[in-house]
């Protein structure tokens, strides 16, 4: 199987899951294993799915996570298609955030890709940037084997994608700072696979926002948002001091 008037192209969908909150009202980090989609994360959801409507996908995946899982099946609704969960390709795990020094956080949040190729490098003071990135790309690689498939669906995360892309163009964890992903964006990249072989690695779009093409308002970086809640947050809290 293989993309219209190829031999051997394959297309993989790449989503970033639909906002979530990663802070409660008051600064305080939410368990990113358990967070849901926002209103917000719904309808940016439902934009990609009418966006990718004529796609014909034969195999959906996402991590596992709900924020993924909610995304996965708000677009694909009506679709008789399974969605596997492949954990592997669960996000980048930090540390403990209330452990990580005030005047750290943003330089750790913001600014952690950027030192993502350091030897030793790891994502505010948790996962190693190489370890993720070997369990990203072998899980990644894991379906490309998969026989039966021509166009997947794939909803992950921000840091996975990024991998993901640095992996796509050949450079690996030094291109992880600059392929930005927001909410709910789509990423297209097709494969050319021989003989169980990857042979050819194609970029077709990035970091795409059905909802908002034109990225009006969207001038913040994805962590630079996560940094301004957390910091609005605390500031409230300690007004109610």
């Amino acid at each position: 199987m293989a993309l219209a008037g190829t031999s051997g192209r394959h297309r993989i969908y790449l989503l970033r899951h639909g906002a979530v909150s990663y802070f409660d009202q008051d600064g305080k980090p939410r368990n990113p294993k358990t967070v849901s989609l926002t209103a917000q994360g719904r309808a940016q959801a439902a934009a990609a799915g009418a966006a990718l409507a004529e796609v014909p996908f034969d195999r959906a995946v996402c991590s596992g996570l709900p924020r993924t899982r909610q995304t996965a099946e708000i677009l694909l609704a009506g679709r008789d298609l399974a969605i596997d969960d492949i954990t592997d390709l669960g996000e980048i795990r930090g540390g403990r955030f209330d452990t990580i020094p005030p005047a750290r956080r943003e330089a750790e949040l913001v600014y952690g890709f950027e030192a993502a190729m350091r030897p030793g490098a790891r994502f505010a003071g948790g996962e190693a940037f190489a370890d993720f990135e070997a369990r990203v790309v072998a899980a990644f690689e894991a379906q490309l084997a998969t026989p039966g498939w021509t166009q997947l669906l794939m909803v992950a995360h921000d840091a996975v994608n990024r991998v993901l892309l640095g992996w796509a163009c050949g450079a690996g964890l030094a291109a992880a700072a600059s392929f930005e992903q927001d909410m709910g964006c789509l990423n297209i990249i097709d494969i050319d696979i021989a003989e169980g072989a990857v042979i050819r690695r194609l970029i077709k779009a990035v970091n795409l926002t059905p909802y908002n093409l034109a990225k009006l308002s969207l001038n913040l970086t994805s962590m630079e948002q996560v940094m301004a809640r957390y910091m609005a947050g605390s500031r409230s809290d300690e007004a109610r001091r």
